[in-house]
């Protein structure tokens, strides 16, 4: 009787290690079909300096384009090479970005709004003016 209930536990302790070896295999599998993905995507210039730029930087770099589409290509390649090599890290924000492009002579007029929060919500400086004068 203790044999048969050891041969039981056996079979179940057998059985618990495959299940947790197919899914630790699945689990490879899925993690590497991901990393592959990812990688496929990066290999776009513009999905990694879009990756890196952070809060007005896409709108900067999108304006920039459309005054310099040919040299704005290319500066993303170089980018996107600095940042794949490790020389190029962290966010840069949309002010860096157009000061690092005015330097280049890169010259472009960015859309500029002025907003104020009152009461939890946002108001263009026309909106203000407008509220005071009634």
């Amino acid at each position: 009787m203790w044999e048969t209930s050891s041969d039981i536990e056996f079979v179940k302790q057998k059985r618990a290690l495959e299940l947790r070896r197919k899914m630790l295999l699945q689990q490879g599998k899925q993690a590497q079909q991901t990393s592959t993905e990812t990688s496929q995507l990066k290999s776009d210039p513009g999905e990694i300096v879009r990756g890196i730029l952070a809060g007005r930087g896409v709108e900067v770099l999108e304006t920039a384009r459309r005054y310099y589409p040919e040299q704005i290509a290319v500066l993303e390649q170089r980018i996107a090479e600095a940042v794949q090599a490790g020389r190029l890290k962290g966010p840069v924000s949309g002010e860096e970005l157009y000061s690092f492009l005015r330097s280049l002579r890169l010259d472009f007029s960015m859309d500029i709004k002025i907003r104020v929060s009152e009461k939890g919500r946002l108001k263009t400086l026309e909106e203000k003016f407008r509220e005071r004068n009634y």
